[in-house]
C-alpha cells in the first residue's frame, strides 16, 4: 500500500467507528443481531465507502477497482472473496443515517486531536451549493413533465382496468404529444421576443394548461377506480398519483398566477421540479452564475483540514450569521 492508503488502514481498525455504523447496518435484515446472516461485513462496507469518497468514483467504479487490484482488496478485507456489487453497495450505504455520519465525524476529530493532528484553535466556514440533477424550471417544461407523468401512469392503470365495463376507455386518452408540441412552441415563440409572439405565446400557455388540467381530471377519476382495489399494482399506482397530482395542480396554480396574472411569485412557492420537490433556488450574486438550484450546504473546517461540522441549510438564507452557529457547535 502507498502511505497514504496505509495510514487510513490503521485508522479504520477503531472499534467505535464500526460500531456507530454496525447500529444501522443492522436494520437491513431481520434478526442480524441475534441469529447472523451470510452479509457483507460491516468493516467491508466502510472501508469501499472510505475509497469511494477519497478517490470521487461511481459506486461502479470502486467495485471495478476493489476487483482488479490485490492491494485494494487486502484494504478492503475482501482478500480473495467475492466483491460486491454496486447494487449492493448502494442499498448499504442508504442505510446510514445522517445523524450516524455526524457521531462518525465526531469520532474522527477525536482520534486526530488523539495524534495531534489538529488543535481546533482556528476554525474557517463557507457556503456551498450543491445542485439537484433537474432541468431548467419553467412553467411550460414542468407542465409538459405533469402531462407526461400521468400519461405514463394511465397507461399501466389501463392494462389493470381493461376488463373494468364501468371505465370509460376515453380516461386513458394520451395528451403527452398535444402538451410537449404546445411547450415547444411556447418557447420558440418567447425565443423571438417580439409583440405578436408574446400574445401567441400566451395562447399557446392557455393550450397548455388546459391540456393539464384535462390530465389531471383524467388521473383522479382513475385514482378513485384505483382505490377500490386491492391489488399490490393498483395500490402503487395509487402512491404515485397521490404524489403528483398536488405537484402538478400547484405547478397549474404558479403559471396561472405569474403568466395571466402578471404576478411575481416569491421563490418559497415555487415548484421547480416534479421528481426533486425539495430543491431551492439559490442566488449567490455569481457572474457566471446568478441561479443556481439545489440546496445551500455549510460546512466548517478546523486547523488540520478537517470537517468539524456541516449544515444543510433551509432555503437561501444570508451567510452573515451562519458563522455564529458554526462557532457554538464546533466548541
Amino acid at each position: 500500500m502507498d502511505c497514504e492508503l496505509a495510514e487510513l488502514d490503521q485508522l479504520l481498525e477503531d472499534e467505535k467507528l464500526l460500531s456507530l455504523l454496525e447500529s444501522d447496518l443492522s436494520q437491513r435484515y431481520r434478526r442480524t443481531t441475534q441469529t447472523g446472516r451470510h452479509s457483507t461485513p460491516v468493516e467491508v462496507i466502510l472501508r469501499m465507502l472510505t475509497l469511494k469518497h477519497l478517490r470521487n468514483l461511481s459506486y461502479k467504479q470502486i467495485v471495478q477497482n476493489v476487483k482488479e487490484s490485490l492491494v485494494l482488496r487486502q484494504f478492503c478485507r475482501v482478500y480473495l472473496n467475492p466483491v460486491p456489487c454496486k447494487s449492493t453497495l448502494i442499498r448499504w450505504s442508504k442505510l446510514i443515517k445522517p445523524s450516524t455520519l455526524k457521531q462518525f465525524n465526531g469520532r474522527v476529530l477525536e482520534i486526530a486531536r488523539q495524534l495531534k493532528l489538529t488543535k481546533g484553535r482556528k476554525l474557517r466556514t463557507d457556503g456551498t451549493v450543491v445542485e439537484t440533477n433537474i432541468h431548467y424550471p419553467t412553467d411550460s417544461s414542468l407542465l409538459a413533465d405533469g402531462v407526461r407523468v400521468l400519461s405514463r401512469t394511465l397507461m399501466r392503470a389501463k392494462v389493470l382496468l381493461k376488463d373494468n365495463p364501468q371505465v370509460n376507455q376515453k380516461l386513458f386518452r394520451n395528451r403527452n404529444r398535444t402538451a410537449r408540441r404546445a411547450a415547444r412552441r411556447i418557447n420558440e415563440q418567447l425565443r423571438r421576443r417580439g409583440q405578436d409572439e408574446g400574445v401567441q405565446a400566451l395562447a399557446s400557455y392557455q393550450q397548455l394548461v388546459k391540456t393539464t388540467k384535462a390530465s389531471v381530471k383524467q388521473a383522479t377519476t382513475i385514482k378513485g377506480v384505483l382505490e377500490k382495489l386491492s391489488t399490490p399494482q393498483a395500490q402503487r399506482l395509487v402512491q404515485i398519483l397521490s404524489q403528483f397530482i398536488p405537484r402538478i395542480e400547484q405547478v397549474i396554480t404558479q403559471t396561472c398566477r405569474r403568466v395571466f396574472g402578471k404576478e411575481k411569485v416569491p421563490a418559497t412557492e415555487k415548484l421547480l421540479s416534479l421528481f426533486e420537490a425539495h430543491t431551492d433556488i439559490i442566488c449567490r450574486g455569481k457572474l457566471n452564475r446568478r441561479v443556481e438550484f439545489g440546496h445551500k450546504v455549510w460546512l466548517c473546517e478546523v486547523d488540520g483540514g478537517l470537517i468539524s461540522d456541516y449544515r444543510l441549510l433551509c432555503g437561501n438564507p444570508h451567510d452573515t450569521f451562519q458563522w455564529q452557529t458554526s462557532a457554538r457547535n464546533t466548541y
